[in-house]
């Protein structure tokens, strides 16, 4: 996974797919994200329960662990299947899933000396719910490295010609479990595992070379164009 998603849509819509009364939710504002090109290191919306609320938060796309900042090491954006039951991601694990909601992800593949970029996108058009972890805590202010990592998992069934990894995306009926901290982390990891959507329910297309960098945020971004 390259580290770009979209988030185009009014936060109450996602809230809404995943079932929850609109009297559970909590700081969902009312207009569209309307942003067609999410990068890491900047604030984005998720989602995560709370007292048996469903609370929105802006969180930055990043993490750096304790371990992490004694090495001088760079922060991560995203955090593997694989090693969600390791020491290193426990504690997050136990109290820190969220979801982060989108609509699909970019993938940049190198040609030469060029970065092409394609969009990911659901075949049956509706919301997705990408598993992530946090250490940001509800009404806290932020500090510095603390942030969201998006789950990811290996790439099969086609999609492997676009990248080997990518980012882990639930049915809204997982989402809610995955949210759930009632739930054990190894639970959790189940459901993640068990759970997350096939290369099967994706499209995915080339599209404007605009998406490698930061200041276009529109729909043009998501156009597909013909394969260079």
């Amino acid at each position: 996974m390259c580290g770009r998603i979209t988030q185009t849509k009014e936060m109450k819509r996602y809230a809404k797919r995943l079932g929850f009364d609109p009297q559970l939710l909590i700081d969902f504002p009312e207009e569209a994200i309307n942003n067609y090109n999410c990068s890491p290191g900047a604030p984005h919306w998720t989602m995560r329960l709370h007292d048996g609320m469903l609370v929105a938060e802006e969180i930055k796309w990043h993490w750096l662990s304790s371990w992490a900042k004694k090495k001088g090491m760079t922060p991560a954006i995203n955090a593997k299947l694989e090693k969600l039951l390791t020491p290193y991601y426990r504690g997050l694990m136990k109290q820190g899933r969220i979801i982060v909601p989108a609509d699909g992800w970019y993938e940049r593949i190198k040609s030469g000396n060029e970065r092409i970029p394609w969009y990911i996108k659901p075949k049956s058009g509706e919301e997705l719910f990408l598993a992530a972890l946090t250490d940001h805590e509800p009404g806290q202010p932020d500090t510095p490295g603390v942030g969201f990592v998006i789950v990811t998992n290996e790439t099969a069934g086609g999609m492997v010609d676009i990248h080997d990894r990518r980012p882990l995306a639930l049915t809204a009926e997982d989402a809610a479990l995955w949210m759930d901290l009632s739930f054990s982390y190894e639970q959790a990891e189940q459901v993640a595992r068990q759970s997350a959507l096939t290369s099967e329910s994706f499209d995915w297309y080339q599209v404007s070379k605009d998406v490698n960098g930061h200041k276009y945020r529109d729909d043009h971004l998501i156009q597909p164009v013909e394969p260079a």
